[in-house]
């Protein structure tokens, strides 16, 4: 059993928890990845490792809850046990000093690039961030990302904070003001990070991007996280999460991602309905909806 230590609400439907879990708190890497299940029927979710204290042995998750799994995660509280906690998984980030990176975050993904653009900042990097949401309510870690930037540009689609449009517009405009970009880093909803690599290629700027596709064993034999990347099968769980934007096949993994829509609907209305206890008896705001089966690779 793995016991949580801590656990709240930092945005609109986005929680944070520490989970105690001693050895993958000495051994987890930036980029890397867990995989934890609440029950002997529950669902297997992987989730980034956002940060660790191998002195208290406690891992921390940042999550959003958009379906049946993460809804019930989202409920549980302090003092509480996940039944496996399974990780480090996955290749950690490639850490040097590139000269100039430019770390994006979309949404839920500027969690998982936190300790990325950590160790980069840490290598001695110039780091340039860049992240954006919706609208603000779902805007996370922005004092804590502006502690690591040299700069940081903050978007939110519906301009209801900092600057309206989207990141790839601001990363736009520092290519057009002539920066010198030595690596982008993008991580975010599918969409995105396909628009920030189709704003890099022309440029021939070195673009990397963390997957999400659908995630089963996590240990590289169901087969059920394979992107296809250079025109090669990858399994996003060994070989990634990391790969590079300008090879992956977006559509591909977009039409797998959508593979089990209608499962994941059915499975989040008999929650709300029959399940739900959450908060007296009541769902999340907003848990409702289809979202991929598991959001690998941390999202």
């Amino acid at each position: 059993m793995f016991t949580i230590t801590e656990s709240r609400e930092i945005a609109k439907n986005v929680f944070f928890q520490k989970i105690q879990a001693p050895r993958i708190a000495k051994k987890r890497k930036a980029g890397q990845f867990l995989v934890l299940r609440k029950g002997e029927m529950s669902e297997r979710i992987p989730l980034t490792i956002v940060d660790s204290d191998p002195a208290e042995g406690t891992v921390t998750i940042i999550y959003q809850s958009v379906g049946k799994s993460t809804a019930e995660l989202s409920c549980m509280k302090a003092g509480e046990t996940l039944l496996d906690v399974v990780g480090p998984l996955g290749l950690p980030t490639h850490i040097e000093n590139f000269g100039t990176v430019v770390g994006i975050g979309g949404g839920i993904g500027t969690a998982p690039l936190l300790p990325i653009a950590t160790a980069i900042k840490g290598a001695g990097n110039r780091l340039l961030s860049i992240i954006g949401a919706r609208t603000k309510e779902l805007l996370i870690l922005e004092e804590e990302m502006k502690a690591i930037s040299d700069t940081l540009v903050v978007t939110t689609d519906d301009g209801s904070y900092a600057r309206k449009g989207f990141v790839t517009a601001a990363l736009q405009e520092l290519i057009d003001a002539g920066e010198k970009i030595d690596l982008c880093i993008a991580i975010g909803p599918v969409p995105m990070m396909r628009a920030v690599a189709e704003v890099t290629k022309p440029r021939e700027i070195k673009t990397v991007v963390s997957l999400n596709p659908i995630m089963v064993d996590a240990t590289g034999m169901c087969g059920a996280c394979r992107v296809t990347v250079g025109g090669v099968t990858k399994f996003v769980c060994v070989d990634g999460p990391e790969f590079d934007g300008h090879e992956v096949d977006f559509k591909e993994l977009t039409m797998r991602n959508r593979g089990y829509l209608k499962e994941e609907k059915v499975a989040m209305e008999r929650y709300e309905h029959k399940e739900g206890k959450c908060a007296g008896g009541k769902v999340p705001a907003g848990a409702a909806g289809p979202a991929p089966v598991s959001t690998g690779g941390g999202r």
